[in-house]
């Protein structure tokens, strides 16, 4: 088993969390684990954790990308940076993938420049797997491309598909696309002509879905715009940690409520895992030649451990090889020279 390369200096709560992640994942998965960053600074994390379970390295990496700086000008002057270092690994064939918490727009960029887009891609999506009332839905693009067009939201379509038929082991995952409503009259530009696009491809499209969709589980994945995505996303975080909260302050009101809290305790923490994002572990980037998981940025230990799970599991899942032969076969049906761009919106599945 080839190990899984941390970043393990990206976070919110980097080097302790990661490393601590990361020690539980070799302990817990037997996964081992290629821990990258300052030497000094994850041998002393490490020292805390007492004898180290099998599998555990640390790969120096002499420069980190912090949270909130412009990830361009950092990946061109910081070559040594490590997530840039942890996106080699998987380069040179030493790990199986990468997670990082850090920077998204490092990361994202890293694993462009680094490890390079399938043949076919234009722009890579963050797949975000969120719970549904049936199980689980692939959401993309959860925040790697802002400015989507039709094209894009196509091959977002196709990504996803693949990615829920490896996942949900499902033979044609049923694929909407999120808009303001279900006409195909409705919507934006963009979205009027990725829903032409969409439809005209061998995909199981259903048509436009609204918001509530996501929660209701009608289809098995829905593509958006990044932006569109990403504030989904945070929207749906926002209101499971106040439901959550408001559940728990219900159950405070007296010894009846009290005692009921006590006698639904099993049902009401596996519904909490559900909708706890460390349970879940981080988001695939998929459009890019290798396994980079995402994870959140203030992710805790648990939630590294969920994410180098994820990115193992993938690897062996073969998602990759499946994306790689379908967009290879999309590029390959391009004649040489021609526009790109103008021949992805002519172009039908």
């Amino acid at each position: 088993m080839r190990p899984v390369a941390l970043d393990a200096m990206g976070g919110d709560h980097a080097p302790g969390a990661t490393v601590a992640g990361a020690v539980q994942a070799a302990r817990n998965l037997g996964t081992p684990v290629l821990l990258v960053g300052d030497e000094s600074r994850l041998k002393a994390e490490l020292d805390q954790h007492g004898p180290l379970p099998a599998g555990i390295e640390v790969v120096h990496a002499g420069d980190a990308i912090g949270m909130d700086e412009p990830p361009g000008m950092a990946l061109l002057r910081r070559r040594d940076a490590s997530v840039v270092v942890s996106m080699d690994l998987v380069k040179q064939g030493r790990a199986a993938g990468v997670v990082s918490a850090g920077n998204s727009g490092a990361v994202m960029g890293a694993a462009v420049l680094r490890l390079g887009l399938l043949a076919g891609v234009d722009r890579p999506a963050i797949a975000m797997i969120l719970p549904n009332r049936h199980g689980r839905v692939v959401v993309l693009d959860g925040g790697a491309t802002v400015d989507s067009r039709p094209e894009h939201l196509r091959d977002f379509a196709l990504m996803g598909s693949i990615y829920a038929h490896c996942l949900f082991h499902l033979e044609r995952p049923r694929v909407g696309l999120l808009s303001i409503g279900e006409e195909p009259s409705k919507g934006s530009a963009a979205t009027k002509k990725a829903y032409a696009l969409i439809q005209e491809s061998q995909l199981n499209f259903v048509g436009n879905v609204e918001g509530k969709e996501l929660a209701l589980g009608e289809v098995d994945v829905v593509v958006c715009d990044g932006f569109v995505g990403n504030v989904v996303l945070k929207a749906a975080e926002g209101y499971a940690e106040l439901f959550i909260s408001m559940l728990k302050q219900q159950f405070l009101g007296g010894w009846r409520r009290r005692l009921g809290a006590w006698l639904l305790r099993p049902g009401l923490a596996s519904f909490g895992r559900q909708l706890d994002y460390a349970t879940h572990g981080g988001a695939l980037l998929v459009g890019v030649s290798g396994i980079c998981v995402i994870a959140h940025g203030r992710s805790s230990s648990a939630a590294v451990e969920s994410a180098i799970r994820v990115a193992r599991d993938l690897a062996a899942q073969g998602v990759l090889q499946e994306l790689t032969v379908s967009f290879h076969q999309l590029a390959a049906s391009l004649p040489q020279g021609a526009n790109r761009a103008q021949l992805q919106s002519e172009h039908r599945f």
